[in-house]
């Protein structure tokens, strides 16, 4: 009997789960055009963007999961976890459908977002009506409708029930934070940032449950949950991926305000536009000059907002310090996430993973 290959090895943490992973997206993705198309083609657009959407990503969450389950000594060629991952990065499309389209986003990936991509279906149809708001409206009903499709697809999961059951748990949980995350980043906006509490407390809170406990320390305890890992050890997972995933959120607000847009498929300062009050931000106002401010409290969040605006703002963010206390706040996080790993109850195989899944989710440049 041929042993399995494992989908991944410590020194390439990734491995043949991005391509299994693509190839379960796909497979289920074809089911559900069997299903939208009985009912008529006309419905298969939502199902063309989807597949269109998932093709891409760096798969990173479906990793985490994976070496979740495989530090906690799972089988390293079980396939329950690429239906896992592919779970995840449903979820995932659907928070980022509806992200794009309450940020305003125009590309995703380099790609048209998934409203821009219906608004411009009715455009070129000369379809009757208002075109952005029939891509809003197909946007919404694309992102519940793979937020359903994340479900369906974990509850499929060749695992032990009662520890299904308690990784599905942990997925609830993470969709409902999720949410009440991306409520709060969008009250941060709306508010002007005169919220109670410190701006720079609140945009860790908006971080955390925004993104970084879904990034990395859902995942890793899904993949936990999965393996019957014992609570010591999902108490360290939740420690080492609370710290990583903050961390590899403060990278990416660090990279949407200077990073290279041909690296990061985003056009250059899109996330001032937006007026994304990031950690960035709140750390410029609190050693602001008041024309420093003056200047944040006018741009930041202009929808026109041009080269020379981005550079004003890029100025304020270097020359409060704000860019290098946010630098050396990675910096500190890693270093816990490193002290939680050194001394986590994993298999070597994992430890060895996981330090390299840190420099990948912290030193890059997209």
């Amino acid at each position: 009997m041929v042993t399995p290959a494992p989908l991944a090895g410590p020194d390439n943490p990734v491995g043949l789960l991005r391509p299994r992973i693509q190839q379960t997206l796909d497979a289920f993705l074809d089911g559900q055009r069997e299903v939208l198309g009985a009912a008529s083609p006309q419905t298969l657009p939502l199902v063309d963007a989807a597949a269109a959407f998932l093709s891409g990503g760096k798969r990173l969450r479906p990793t985490f999961a994976y070496w979740g389950w495989r530090a906690a000594g799972g089988d390293p060629a079980d396939d329950a976890l690429v239906t896992i991952g592919a779970a995840l990065e449903l979820f995932q499309a659907s928070a980022l459908v509806h992200d794009d389209l309450i940020d305003a986003s125009d590309t995703r990936r380099g790609l048209p977002s998934v409203h821009r991509r219906f608004a411009t279906l009715h455009g070129d149809s000369g379809w009757q009506g208002d075109a952005d708001g029939f891509g809003a409206a197909a946007a919404i009903l694309l992102g519940d409708m793979l937020l359903a499709w994340s479900a369906e697809l974990f509850d499929h999961a060749d695992v032990d029930g009662d520890r299904l059951r308690a990784a599905r748990a942990v997925f609830d949980r993470m969709r409902t934070e999720v949410g009440g995350g991306q409520y709060l980043d969008m009250l941060e906006q709306v508010s002007g940032g005169t919220l109670p509490g410190g701006q720079a407390d609140r945009a860790r809170t908006v971080i955390r449950y925004k993104s970084a406990r879904y990034s990395v320390e859902h995942p890793l305890v899904i993949g936990g949950a999965l393996a019957g890992a014992p609570e010591p050890l999902l108490a360290s997972y939740r420690r080492f991926g609370a710290a990583l995933g903050e961390a590899f959120q403060l990278r990416d607000d660090v990279l949407g305000v200077f990073g290279d847009p041909d690296r990061t498929g985003k056009p250059t300062g899109d996330d001032l536009r937006e007026g994304k009050r990031t950690l960035l931000v709140a750390y410029a106002l609190e050693r602001a000059s008041a024309e420093q401010a003056a200047l944040v409290g006018a741009r930041l969040g202009d929808p026109a907002l041009d080269l020379d605006g981005v550079t004003a703002l890029r100025d304020v963010l270097v020359g409060t310090g704000a860019l290098e206390r946010v630098e050396a706040l990675v910096t500190d996080l890693v270093a816990d996430a490193r002290s939680t790993l050194d001394s986590a109850d994993v298999t070597e195989d994992g430890r060895k993973a996981l330090s390299q899944l840190i420099e990948l989710t912290t030193a890059r440049t997209h």
